[in-house]
């Protein structure tokens, strides 16, 4: 089958190792190179990577409004594309082109979880199961008809970042069986439940910072979902203080939130925060300008740590 593949971070690269496995991807599409890190050091994107180690064609423009970008995807003719987080909203004459249609891999049970960040959301949200989504493209965010859904397990250790990975996998394992049975006809597309439906938005660095009004449940689920960015933080002593590894606990403590407290070692935790409901136990963390360390050397350190007042 002739593709054409469509995405930019790393967990689009079981799709597009898949794929080219099997099939003849004619053409890559991937965000425009851009700076990162503290360095600004111009990086491609890992799909990008991929494709040129692979030797196949790729192609970065910054929207489909730019000359001649939909008339090569034009003349390539593929039977089908195929996107995975690709970050660019494809316009209906693009839709149009293949044959097949342009399908989408996107990571959750739609119509939960549509938008830029399915994979927190369903942390933030306590899922205990998520998954993946192969559908169809429309005009809309996520809402075009599902083709397939494949269950994954939501535990309660996982990160946005090793959800995902898990995610990636899977799709990579499901995505040509799909797609044959697409093309032979044989999926019959199910439109989704637009009652029932949820959405991710972007997630910005200021989601991280910590409101110990919040219930420690609450907190603990945005620290496994902000992971690897933009974490969860607070303030001391004017500085940013980032939790890394955290736990919630119930507690009947009567201080008021945001207070530190000492938790004698507790689940191999020295302190912890009181919330709006429950302690949040911390296990490590990193002060602006230091490395990461374990809580109990932090309050070797600092031992004016334990009593202080965290704002919320």
């Amino acid at each position: 089958m002739r593709l054409v593949f469509m995405g930019t971070p790393d967990t689009a690269l079981p799709v597009l190792q898949a794929l080219s496995s099997i099939h003849d991807v004619v053409a890559v599409y991937t965000r425009p190179d851009a700076c990162s890190g503290r360095g600004r050091v111009m990086s491609q994107s890992a799909v990008k990577k991929e494709a040129l180690r692979l030797g196949i064609p790729v192609m970065q423009p910054s929207n489909f409004k730019e000359a001649g970008s939909i008339d090569f995807l034009r003349d390539i003719q593929p039977e089908a594309v195929v996107v995975v987080a690709y970050g660019r909203i494809l316009p209906k004459t693009v839709l149009e082109i293949p044959r097949l249609g342009c399908i989408n891999v996107h990571f959750s049970i739609l119509p939960r979880h549509r938008g830029a960040s399915p994979v927190a959301g369903a942390i933030l949200a306590g899922e205990m199961f998520t998954g993946i989504s192969i559908m169809l493209m429309d005009a809309g965010m996520d809402t075009g008809p599902v083709l397939s859904v494949s269950q994954v397990p939501v535990f309660d250790w996982d990160t946005t970042l090793s959800l995902g990975k898990r995610l990636a996998a899977v799709s990579g394992s499901v995505i040509g069986e799909v797609l044959e049975s697409w093309a032979r006809q044989e999926i019959v597309p199910r439109e989704q439940n637009e009652k029932a439906a949820t959405y991710s938005g972007i997630i910005r660095k200021e989601d991280g910072l910590i409101s110990w009004n919040e219930d420690s449940s609450t907190i603990w689920r945005k620290a496994r979902a902000y992971y690897p960015w933009p974490g969860v933080y607070s303030t001391w002593q004017g500085k940013v203080l980032k939790l890394l590894t955290v736990e919630p606990f119930e507690s009947n403590c009567i201080e008021e939130p945001g207070r530190v407290i000492h938790l004698d070692g507790k689940h191999g935790m020295a302190a912890g925060v009181v919330t709006g409901k429950g302690i949040l136990g911390i296990k490590s963390l990193q002060m602006e300008g230091k490395k990461e360390m374990t809580t109990a050397d932090f309050i070797r350190g600092q031992k004016d740590f334990i009593g202080s007042l965290l704002p919320c």
